[in-house]
């Protein structure tokens, strides 16, 4: 047999009556003023089911994991579960250009590559920093010479990194800690590839 378990406001109704346990969510008044609309007892309905839920929840130990396991496609399943990389942008897609390029070059290629950034490399292709939309507007109020400096003279050498292998939920807090829209995604040989503010919102983190 299967038990029924009933939450009721009214101990003498027939739900109550016929179940073999009854949760008592009956209020003394309702909170419309008219006295009409359910308000005050589908609060406390809503709070004896989330009470419930707790409960049980501490009950099976159920943890993070088991969250993400039983809701893989929603909000709560993609923080849980999205790693970074599988949204970073990768390849030919990452914006990159050596040290000793023009400002020019670096401008075309954030343009081309649309992430408002572009990695600076090394002639052996090591990460030396990267160059933000905010850090060309930085050096051109203090009067930078585009004709003469390159793309190593403007570049933050000490860029924001996160793991290929990290959740994608935790490059949402470092963007939000450090106000940034992107980060380098380094699996420890390299750049793996770059992770964007938009891209967490388009896979449903945020």
């Amino acid at each position: 047999n299967i038990g029924v378990i009933a939450m009721t406001g009214r101990m003498q109704s027939t739900l109550a009556k016929n179940s073999d346990v009854v949760l008592d969510v009956s209020v003394s008044e309702e909170a419309c003023p008219m006295g009409l609309a359910p308000t005050a007892s589908t609060t406390a309905t809503l709070a004896m089911g989330d009470a419930l839920a707790i409960a049980l929840l501490q009950k099976r130990g159920l943890k993070e994991d088991d969250f993400a396991q039983f809701h893989p496609g929603g909000t709560l399943g993609r923080r849980l579960l999205l790693k970074v990389r599988d949204l970073m942008h990768q390849g030919e897609a990452i914006p990159t250009v050596r040290h000793q390029a023009s400002v020019h070059e670096a401008i075309l290629e954030m343009t081309t590559k649309k992430l408002g950034m572009t990695t600076v490399v090394d002639s052996k292709g090591h990460l030396m920093g990267v160059i933000t939309d905010g850090d060309l507007r930085r050096h051109l109020e203090k009067g930078l010479d585009l004709a003469k400096a390159k793309a190593g003279d403007l570049a933050s050498t000490q860029p924001r990194t996160i793991g290929p292998d990290e959740l994608a939920a935790r490059a949402l807090q470092i963007m939000e800690q450090f106000s940034i829209t992107s980060l380098v995604v380094s699996d420890g040989a390299g750049v793996a590839g770059i992770i964007h503010l938009h891209d967490l919102l388009k896979s449903g983190v945020v």
